[in-house]
């Protein structure tokens, strides 16, 4: 039940950094809402990997037992809900959320993660997170050794290509188009049992979301077991923005060694300032955005 409107700290955003802020703030006996509408990134991913102690973890398990430790401490609240504009004032920041309400605070973290901008390829979302992959770290080990496909062309696809080979060295190059590998990447790739395709794309088959077959749009096709992807993304969450926060050239929120943003009293935590995404990243940066936040606000009161 939410009983007041002011806080001394909002965050935007309840997944993993959200909730570690939230911990680290109630530890330190911080009023704090979290705002969250409940559209994680990972909400299609079975199993979560490479997070000691909760590795092969469905996320949302990993979610729910956070979030019910996080409510224990009795000055962390929650909203269901998502927030659709901020406005800094002279005091700190007012939050409204879509249904109307608004809830002011001292500071903000954003903790509001990205958007992944996936090819318009029949079957390709659905697969996205399950056997389309984002990060060998978190997924490489499931698929060792088995017949793999990488979806990218030029620097990237060479560079993604050489850290893949340590996982499978049954790799496959698909550059959706005409390659813009140098000739050197080529022969380096040949030499390493790389095979290039450049055919255009035409679907995925899959079951349940778990690919079967590339399908090409003149209509070869190839067994596959699974598919690495380097997803562009965009801020899943514009308020940032809107309040003027700067982005970095990657298209992530810019934040100093404090985590704070460009903004005075905007943080942020989590995939929207974080190149390399995965769950213990994130919890790290959210335990240490609110010690951050925490910090500053005994900073401004002991004067």
């Amino acid at each position: 039940m939410i009983e007041n409107n002011t806080y001394d700290v909002i965050i935007i955003g309840g997944s993993y950094s959200g909730l570690s802020a939230a911990m680290s703030l109630g530890r330190s006996l911080r009023d704090v809402l979290v705002i969250d509408s409940g559209f994680p990134c990972n909400r299609q991913t079975p199993h979560s990997h490479n997070f000691i102690t909760h590795d092969g973890e469905k996320p949302a398990v990993i979610s729910v037992k956070a979030k019910t430790q996080v409510d224990f401490y009795d000055t962390v609240k929650f909203y269901n809900g998502l927030a659709i504009n901020a406005i800094k004032t002279e005091s700190g920041f007012e939050i409204e959320t879509q249904s109307g309400k608004i809830f002011t605070s001292k500071k903000v973290l954003f903790a509001t993660g990205v958007k992944d901008l996936l090819p318009q390829i029949p079957g390709f979302y659905e697969c996205w997170g399950i056997s389309v992959l984002h990060c060998p770290y978190c997924h490489g080990y499931e698929v060792k050794k088995e017949k793999t496909a990488i979806v990218a062309n030029g620097d990237m696809g060479f560079e993604f290509s050489k850290m893949i080979s340590n996982w499978t060295k049954d790799l496959w190059l698909l550059t959706n188009g005409k390659s813009t590998l140098t000739k050197q990447q080529t022969q380096l790739l040949q030499q390493h049992n790389v095979k290039i395709i450049e055919d255009e794309i035409e679907s995925l088959e899959h079951q349940n979301g778990n690919v079967q077959q590339i399908i090409f749009k003149n209509q070869s096709k190839i067994e596959i077991k699974a598919i690495y992807y380097k997803a562009p993304f965009e801020q899943h969450c514009p308020l940032p923005e809107a309040l003027g926060c700067e982005l970095t050239e990657n298209g992530l929120l810019k934040v100093d060694a404090f985590q704070k943003t460009t903004i005075q009293g905007v943080f942020a935590s989590g995939d929207c300032h974080i190149q390399a995404r995965s769950v213990a990243l994130a919890v790290s940066s959210g335990s240490f955005a609110g010690a951050m936040i925490n910090k500053e606000i005994i900073d401004e009161e002991f004067v």
